[in-house]
């Protein structure tokens, strides 16, 4: 049976139906599943909980953090009630990713904008501060800065004018959406400050990403998993590090980290939703169509992150940065009306 005929089975049969079409004897389900983004898993939960106290009788969302790139992958592996509903991005889908859903049968795809984040960099409070910009934390935590050997061992030897302290970085992981945004808003532009970086991406774009994105591994830079407060609690214990995470989670923090300032600009609510922060970056939800109907509470689980993205509303207060005015209204409709995306303008 094809999954689409389940837009029109009565309510009841909806859950036996889905588990036929997901293929297996045992995924009927009657709650919504969603996977991804560690940045947008708090969020996500805040709109389970406001979901269920709005919707008494249906059940609690899953909301599950398998980092974004794990979670679309888990998103485009078919439709059906073996597969997740929604997938949670802290960056936008890559062509790539869209032609693989389509592939596997995933070709009405919702795509929400749900706020705005930043990639904080931040210490313990009274630790390491530094004025940081995207060549100096290119040139501290690149694998081989503008082509070459890296040797930076303090971040003295990066710039004179920083503290003769090791290099000891806290990250996301590469295959979570905070690390393809660090790579996106600041160590590209920071590998193109140099002219011949930049030239090398007109002639050879694959030896530009990997000279300007790849990250040393000599324990400089450490990858810390998915969960970005793992990172929070390693840098709380240790005044020299820095830690690299979603500003949500340093807001949700302050009392035991400060956010280092990049070109002089601190990682703040006005300036991120200004964009002059340079590591502002929108936050995205990615919904099945064909579910809607299939899985019990999706519309109205939509609608209620709409109901909770603004500016003074619940998920602004637990750190999310409401995108401008007119953003919401297109994503608004986008959440209401079901519209999918065609996914021309992916890169």
């Amino acid at each position: 049976m094809s999954f689409r005929t389940i837009l029109a089975l009565p309510a009841l049969a909806i859950v036996a139906t889905l588990s036929a079409c997901g293929g297996t004897s045992d995924t009927t389900r009657d709650s919504i599943r969603a996977v991804g983004s560690s940045t947008v898993y708090p969020f996500a939960k805040k709109i389970a909980e406001t979901f269920t106290q709005s919707n008494p009788g249906m059940t609690s969302p899953i909301i599950e953090s398998t980092g974004t790139g794990g979670g679309i992958k888990l998103f485009c592996a078919g439709v059906g009630a073996n597969t997740p509903d929604m997938a949670n991005a802290s960056r936008r889908m890559k062509k790539s990713e869209f032609e693989t859903c389509a592939a596997n049968g995933v070709k009405e795809i919702i795509e929400l904008q749900v706020g705005l984040d930043g990639i904080a960099f931040a210490s313990s409070q009274g630790g390491i501060m530094m004025n940081l910009t995207p060549e100096i934390i290119y040139e501290a935590i690149a694998a081989k800065p503008y082509g070459k050997e890296q040797t930076a061992k303090l971040w003295s030897d990066v710039d004179p004018s920083l503290p003769q302290e090791p290099i000891l970085v806290y990250g996301p992981p590469s295959t979570s959406g905070t690390r393809d945004a660090l790579k996106e808003l600041v160590l590209e532009p920071g590998c193109d400050s140099n002219p011949e970086m930049k030239a090398l991406k007109d002639s050879d774009e694959d030896l530009h990403t990997q000279i300007c994105t790849e990250v040393r591994s000599d324990g400089a830079y450490v990858d810390q998993g998915e969960q970005d407060n793992l990172i929070v609690q390693k840098i709380e214990n240790n005044a020299k590090a820095v830690g690299v995470f979603g500003y949500s989670y340093l807001e949700k923090n302050i009392d035991k980290v400060q956010g280092l300032p990049m070109n002089g600009v601190q990682p703040t609510y006005e300036n991120i939703s200004s964009f002059a922060y340079p590591g502002a970056r929108p936050l995205f939800v990615y919904v099945k169509k064909a579910h809607l109907q299939a899985i019990p509470g999706l519309p109205e689980y939509l609608a209620e992150w709409v109901k909770s993205w603004s500016k003074d509303g619940p998920l602004a207060q637990i750190g999310l940065v409401a995108s401008p005015d007119d953003v919401r209204e297109a994503n608004a409709k986008a959440a209401t009306e079901f519209v999918t995306m065609n996914g021309a303008d992916l890169k």
